[in-house]
């Protein structure tokens, strides 16, 4: 027999655990191979920021890794408000197939909406700065490439 799935713990997963894919392991078990490969990006991320750290601001390496961990919180991010926004029939059809249609498993509270909110804020500032930290990194780059051609 099947567990029932939440929307509200879905969510909750997806905004503060996604990164690390809790909330795949969530609703599709330990043996969803998605939820094994998102700690990657995380991984890489978190790796280029230790590079930085280290070596500073003109390392390259970091430059193409440190985005990846700000693109993995946006992705999670939104999987947490499209979790949120899944209506309670269509959310309880695939995650609750065996429970009635109606039940409260998909049900939408104040818990789910606030989970929701936070997603969208943390998700779409993190994918902003991303954009611009990749968007800097590339256009100094080119900078410095046209320099050394005119040289």
């Amino acid at each position: 027999m099947r567990k029932n799935k939440s929307k509200t713990t879905a969510v909750w997963l997806s905004f503060l655990g996604g990164p690390i894919g809790l909330h795949r392991f969530y609703l599709h078990g330990f043996g969803d191979w998605l939820g094994w490969l998102l700690p990657l990006p995380t991984a890489l991320g978190f790796y280029g920021m230790e590079r930085i750290q280290k070596l500073g601001m003109d390392d390259r390496l970091s430059w193409a890794l440190i985005p990846m961990l700000g693109f993995t919180i946006a992705c999670c991010s939104l999987r947490a408000i499209v979790y949120g926004l899944t209506d309670k029939q269509v959310w309880n059809l695939r995650h609750n197939p065996e429970a009635n249609p109606e039940a409260a498993w998909g049900q939408t509270s104040w818990v789910t909406v606030f989970a929701t909110g936070l997603a969208l804020m943390i998700g779409a500032t993190a994918l902003m700065a991303s954009l611009a930290y990749s968007f800097q990194h590339f256009f100094e780059y080119q900078i410095e490439e046209a320099r050394k051609i005119s040289q």
